[in-house]
């Protein structure tokens, strides 16, 4: 058999180097990342009951600008790619499958909901794809040993549940509390998380508990269940719109207990404006952010940066909407994350990263920072407690953790 010339040897090299050059790039594709640019997915609620937490993605959408605005990550600007769930997780794996199988994003970010994201996270597992900073507070997604691509970010629910239950027994030791949650993973891990706090006490304190549905249209029933039952510490660990109706009720019921919301719940402009400020004056609830409204807080250096953000970026949002706060910090983790990352933008590298973090955000709190390791995927573990004076959130407690 003849072997081909030396010319010919050549050519078959250059076809051959070719080709292989041509299938890393159609993989970089791919897995979300060419030369100028990084593919970063999402999904929320745009429409649905749950809409008003669309101002977090746009507030993550507008950081990204920012970055984009500066040069990028090391010259690769961020395409975040958000789709709208309609708040049915059942069409989130659909659009899941394609964010990643079609648009090819390096990594699902910032997506809504428990629910939505335990469906998600068999399927981003399998494939080895970043689901990362959930908008989920579920301690489920702190997992790393059986779901190491899966992420959780802010402090759990039970952490919350946990928290109250620390402060009535200092300041309501013999108070009667009523329950109100989501008949849903939510809301059995916020109710968890209270009884773990009470302990032994628990059975004898919390003397009704209560629960709705997403498709519920309306929770007088339960409010005056609760009611009746006697108690003067409320309990409202319902989510977002149904925060908002159950401070309304209740109020309008003429029952007025100690009432705790969760960290959910506290956008003012989002949730608390639309029950009447002065229904919600009083509530409690708990966070992880710095005051941004008050002139004092102001001459921060890291507020001052959000607040000209929010003005270049953001100018028609409200500052009473903690949402853009949420999405703010969680956007800058993530783009520490993929700065980290260097050159080296592959879905496993970023999992590497965002599993050893060490990091200040300047929106946090003074105490609370974004740690990590490869058994933690729990990235912020503190909250504090705050109270609403029926116009702002001040400060109601000191730093805790579960």
């Amino acid at each position: 058999m003849r072997l081909p010339g030396r010319g010919a040897r050549i050519a078959l090299f250059c076809v051959g180097l070719f080709l292989c050059l041509r299938a890393r790039s159609q993989e970089t594709v791919q897995s979300g990342v060419t030369a100028n640019e990084i593919k970063i997915g999402n999904i929320t609620c745009y429409t649905g009951w749950a809409k008003e937490y669309a101002n977090v993605a746009r507030a993550e959408a507008a950081y990204f600008q920012m970055i984009n605005d500066r040069g990028g990550i090391n010259g690769r600007k961020i395409r975040f790619i958000s789709r709208d769930s309609g708040c049915e997780s059942d069409k989130s794996l659909a659009l899941a499958k394609q964010l990643i199988e079609e648009d090819g994003a390096l990594l699902l970010f910032s997506t809504l909901g428990t629910e939505t994201n335990l469906l998600l996270r068999p399927y981003l597992n399998e494939k080895k794809v970043p689901q990362l900073f959930l908008e989920s507070s579920s301690s489920l997604f702190d997992d790393p040993s059986h779901f190491p691509w899966t992420m959780g970010f802010f402090a759990t629910f039970r952490t919350e549940g946990q928290a109250y239950a620390k402060y009535i027994l200092k300041n309501k030791p013999v108070g009667k509390l009523a329950v109100l949650s989501a008949n849903d993973d939510t809301g059995k891990e916020f109710l968890a998380g209270l009884r773990d706090g009470l302990g032994t006490k628990a059975s004898s304190m919390i003397v009704k508990e209560a629960t709705y549905q997403v498709g519920d249209s309306n929770l007088e029933s339960q409010l005056r269940s609760l009611r009746d039952s006697g108690a003067d510490v409320f309990l409202n660990f319902s989510i977002g719109p149904f925060s908002t109706q159950a401070i309304r009720t209740a109020f309008d019921l003429d029952w007025h207990p100690l009432q705790f919301i969760p960290n959910a719940s506290l956008s003012v402009a989002a949730f608390l404006e639309p029950a009447g400020l002065n229904k919600a004056a009083g509530v409690i609830s708990n966070a992880r952010s710095k005051s941004w409204r008050s002139s004092q807080s102001q001459r921060d250096p890291a507020v001052r940066d959000f607040l000209d953000w929010m003005s270049k970026y953001n100018p028609e949002a409200s500052l009473r909407d903690q949402n853009y706060v949420a999405g703010y910090e969680r956007a800058e983790a993530l783009v520490a994350v993929l700065q980290e990352c260097g050159n080296d933008l592959s879905r496993a590298n970023v999992m590497k990263k965002a599993a050893s973090l060490d990091l200040e955000l300047g929106m946090l709190r003074p105490g609370i920072r974004i740690k990590t390791s490869a058994t933690d995927f729990q990235p912020i573990k503190e909250l504090f407690l705050i109270e609403f004076d029926g116009k702002e959130w001040l400060p109601a407690g000191s730093l805790t953790s579960e």
